[in-house]
């Protein structure tokens, strides 16, 4: 695994440095272009038409391959843990000429969702090649994870953060397998990613100075506040989502270009990703009004973007929200509190987080981003305490993870599971046995297990074991499975409804 975590680190890692290229230049272009226009109106005339174009191309390439469309993080979900098919050969060629078509019209689409696809199906190819016919198998997955972990390594040069989103994000448990293969895989794709774009993170932060011990009080409404706007970004994508839904799929991705004519013309710095939306809220460089105004406008615009069905992530757009809501709490307690303008840097850095962790319901991964952004840990206290306040307001709100939430709408919107899952009938599985779960504190004998389940091995801390009858379960056993005659996705869901206390 560490070996082959390596092979995919380098593929993967060299294929997203290209999407990033690509996407930065599309960007850009796009802010010249609507700065063209605005000086010389006629322009839209051409520009009309290249949208008509580019808007019927990404139609018909989603259409083609639903599963390059929209974020991509859901989809590699899927593969991994519903067994969805995925089919590398025309995934790339549709997530970077759509990513490129979007970004040339400026759509609020992040590239670090796509990047994960992106090193996924990469690490996808690597196994066609390397184990011929022995496909679609445990063995994949671990692979797939691996490409995945790197993607998002090389899109924000942050490989702790890819190690942990193997781990958190995708398969939602501990093993040793797939940590191993996820460092080599992350590691070697942040190499990559280095040696291209420099040692600067994609976000660097700068130097920003320690939250004073007297703001600390400030940290939960900052994490209330930072639940109700991830809260706010799901309800937001979801909803648009559903009304792009009502109408024909040709039309979609052109609604979405023409909204970004206005924007592009009038609040260019709305365009794209947000990074720049997230340095301008961290050096509060515009006035509150301004950043209220292009708060609001960020959240409809991504929204509009992503709804329309175009190749492109949330990952990003969701931390620029987060970031201008930060930098909003910053610059009104500046400028009617008593707060040191120093602070609105932290109070922007810490509600980035907590969006995103509120979002995607996955903090770890959201905290050790700051950290890895940043470039220090002396953030660690605040950034970790608004995340996990920010996550309970958003359980509370009964807010689902969005990567979730579009996963079973994908799987709906192409007829199920079952429809067009790969049947993987054998092979073998680890489980961790959680706290309060059906299985916890039971005896092996007195457990009903699944039917083509068999538990051949208990790893309990560094010790392995072989159970039998009298083995008694604790929280926190690791359970290696062997499964046959039943479909992996099946063997595992049933697994999950004994071991999790979640299902």
């Amino acid at each position: 695994m560490a070996a082959a975590g390596i092979l995919v680190g380098l593929i993967s890692g060299f294929l997203v440095v290209l999407y990033r290229l690509g996407i930065e230049y599309g960007t850009d272009t796009a802010r010249w272009i609507y700065a063209r226009i605005r000086e010389t109106p006629w322009l839209v005339a051409p520009w009309a038409v290249a949208a008509i174009a580019a808007a019927l191309a990404i139609a018909w390439m989603v259409k083609k391959e639903p599963m390059a469309g929209g974020s991509g993080i859901p989809q590699t979900n899927g593969v991994v843990i519903c067994g969805l098919k995925m089919r590398w050969q025309t995934i790339l060629p549709v997530r970077f000429i759509g990513g490129l078509l979007g970004s040339l019209f400026g759509l609020s689409l992040g590239r670090e969702g796509p990047s994960i696809q992106i090193g996924a199906s990469g690490a996808q190819f690597l196994s066609h090649r390397l184990r011929g016919k022995k496909r679609e198998d445990m063995q994949e997955h671990y692979l797939v994870t691996a490409g995945a972990a790197a993607g998002l390594s090389a899109a924000f040069s942050a490989p702790l953060s890819g190690m942990m989103f193997a781990l958190e994000g995708v398969h939602r448990s501990f093993s040793p397998a797939i940590l191993m293969g996820a460092t080599a895989a992350s590691l070697t794709a942040d190499f990559v990613s280095k040696y291209c774009f420099g040692l600067r993170p994609v976000l660097d932060f700068g130097t920003i100075g320690q939250l004073p011990l007297g703001e600390y009080g400030w940290l939960i409404p900052l994490g209330l506040v930072a639940g109700l706007v991830g809260s706010l970004m799901n309800r937001s994508l979801l909803g648009f989502q559903t009304l792009y839904g009502k109408l024909p799929a040709w039309s979609r991705p052109l609604i979405a270009i023409a909204l970004a004519l206005p924007i592009g013309i009038w609040l260019p710095d709305v365009l794209g990703g947000g990074s720049n939306l997230i340095a301008m809220a961290e050096h509060a460089r515009v006035g509150l009004g301004m950043l209220c105004v292009l708060f609001v406008a960020k959240v409809l615009f991504t929204s509009t973007s992503f709804g329309s069905g175009a190749p492109g992530g949330i990952f990003m757009p969701i931390l620029a929200v987060g970031s201008l809501a930060g930098g909003i709490c910053g610059e009104a307690l500046r400028q009617f509190g008593n707060l040191p303008s120093d602070s609105v840097a932290i109070f922007a850095v810490c509600v980035m987080t907590g969006t995103l962790a509120a979002s995607v319901k996955t903090p770890i991964t959201s905290i050790l981003l700051a950290v890895e952004m940043s470039g220090t840990l002396t953030h660690m206290l605040p950034v970790a305490a608004v995340a996990f306040i920010a996550l309970l307001v958003s359980d509370l709100l009964r807010t689902k993870p969005i990567y979730g939430e579009l996963l079973e709408r994908y799987m709906r919107a192409q007829g199920g599971a079952t429809a067009i899952a790969n049947r993987i009938d054998n092979g073998i599985m680890e489980l961790p046995v959680e706290m309060g779960a059906t299985a916890d504190g039971k005896l092996m004998r007195d457990v009903r297990w699944p039917y083509g389940c068999l538990v051949i091995g208990l790893r309990r801390g560094e010790r392995q074991i072989v159970p039998h009858g009298d083995t008694r379960l604790r929280a926190g056993d690791y359970l290696v499975v062997l499964f046959s005659g039943e479909d992996e996705s099946d063997a595992r869901h049933a697994m999950r409804r004994l071991c999790d206390v979640s299902v």
